[in-house]
């Protein structure tokens, strides 16, 4: 396993993505809530030297531009089957849409494991790229994001539909 990153400049600040082998692994925002010790995102690469991280930072700042709605990347999150159920709903989400806790937790058939859904999703390292921005509490709310609630409420309203925001403004 060849663990790489970069940090890259983005309009949410900078975000460091992590990358091993042929699959990008993470994206943690700077004060992101679990980030993981710096070590073990292995070897700084500037962009240009690879062309994974390279590919992975154009996608990520066309999405937040407003240029792109999902990503065409190899993915590899470590996490147990659970989490990867949880974020295989995730991915599932439209961009636009949100979702809350309970409906994951019902459509992978136990309304109850609703806390155990909100911790999955707080474990989930590939921020933005798999859109736990998209998970929003039982009524609506925000509710905890690992890059910050001033994030989340950044990438929903990226995602928002022009009809939805001009009746905000009203």
């Amino acid at each position: 396993m060849n663990a790489k990153y970069a940090v890259v400049t983005t309009s949410l600040g900078p975000v460091t993505i992590v990358a091993s082998d042929d699959a990008v692994t993470g994206l943690y925002f700077a004060h992101h809530v679990r980030r993981p010790a710096q070590e073990t995102f292995g070897t700084e690469l500037p962009l240009e030297m690879d062309t994974l991280l390279a590919e992975a930072a154009a996608q990520l700042n066309d999405y937040l531009a407003g240029r792109r709605r999902d990503f065409d990347l190899p993915f590899e999150a470590a996490g147990n089957d659970f989490q990867h159920r949880v974020w295989a709903a995730m991915a599932a989400i439209p961009f636009g849409e949100t979702t809350t806790y309970g409906a994951i937790a019902e459509q992978l058939g136990d309304k109850s494991l609703a806390y155990e859904v909100g911790q999955a999703v707080g474990a989930n390292p590939l921020c933005v790229f798999v859109p736990c921005h998209r998970v929003v509490g039982a009524n609506g709310s925000l509710t905890g994001y690992a890059g910050g609630l001033k994030c989340k409420r950044a990438l929903l309203d990226l995602e928002e539909p022009v009809q939805a925001a001009a009746g905000r403004l009203f």
